[in-house]
């Protein structure tokens, strides 16, 4: 399939800007796309974590520089993350991607609809932290799912910490540091099984997302994060009904 670089410069371009603005939803965005034109599950998940290892270590940097990173939560939240998501990397280069694109889409489904659920769920904030074997387990969770899928450790791990009310600045400034080492990990494993032919993608993403970051940040600062998250939601859940409806129909 011979796709311009335009066009993934323009996915990168669109979901940096999303997470730039919400603080995450980057690979859940841009799998949505790419599963959208064709590329496979391994393909799409692939391109979108090569591209993310820029983009999650220069967002992790600037947040522990802004004094947002815990610490605490990111010393267990880290390695159960890196694990998670080595093994969603390896399982999902050892699946047909005809097989598991389904499955991936209705993940992604799912994703979107949580994200358009929390836009309308009003939270009440508190000072507690979040406890060892929670983190752990999102960092499993959200690792395995976020490989996989192609996109989700935000969604699920920041999505899961801020709606039972932990600190919105620490819990992105702590999960996006993270991020970081769970992406670089999906991407070494990715490249030593399937090696690295998908450069035209991850090369226009990438140009995408460094164009969309400053930009990103000045929505953030001027749009509601309610309409966005409406707008982000919205868009997903509709390209994964289109997904399925071309696999199934």
């Amino acid at each position: 399939m011979d796709i311009s670089i335009f066009v993934f410069i323009l996915v990168g371009f669109i979901a940096q800007i999303i997470d730039g603005s919400l603080g995450m939803a980057y690979g859940v965005t841009a799998n949505s796309f790419l599963l959208t034109i064709g590329l496979s599950p391994v393909v799409a998940s692939a391109s979108v974590h090569a591209s993310e290892v820029v983009l999650t270590l220069v967002s992790g940097l600037s947040h522990m520089k802004f004094g947002n990173v815990d610490k605490r939560m990111v010393m267990h939240l880290l390695i159960p993350g890196v694990i998670g998501g080595g093994l969603g990397a390896y399982i999902l280069t050892s699946i047909d991607g005809d097989v598991i694109k389904p499955y991936i889409a209705i993940y992604l489904l799912i994703m979107g609809i949580r994200i358009l659920y929390k836009a309308f769920r009003p939270t009440v904030q508190h000072d507690r932290e979040p406890g060892r074997g929670l983190l752990v387990a999102l960092g499993l969770t959200g690792g395995a799912l976020d490989a996989m899928g192609g996109g989700g450790w935000g969604p699920v791990v920041t999505s899961t910490l801020i709606s039972t009310g932990h600190s919105p600045r620490k819990t992105i400034g702590s999960v996006n540091f993270s991020e970081f080492f769970v992406t670089l990990t999906e991407s070494v494993v990715f490249i030593l099984t399937i090696g690295l032919t998908h450069w035209k993608i991850i090369v226009g993403m990438l140009i995408g997302g460094l164009i969309a970051a400053p930009l990103g940040a000045y929505l953030t600062m001027k749009l509601p994060a309610k309409a966005i998250m409406i707008t982000v939601g919205c868009l997903i859940i509709f390209l994964q009904l289109r997904t399925l409806y071309l696999l199934w129909f």
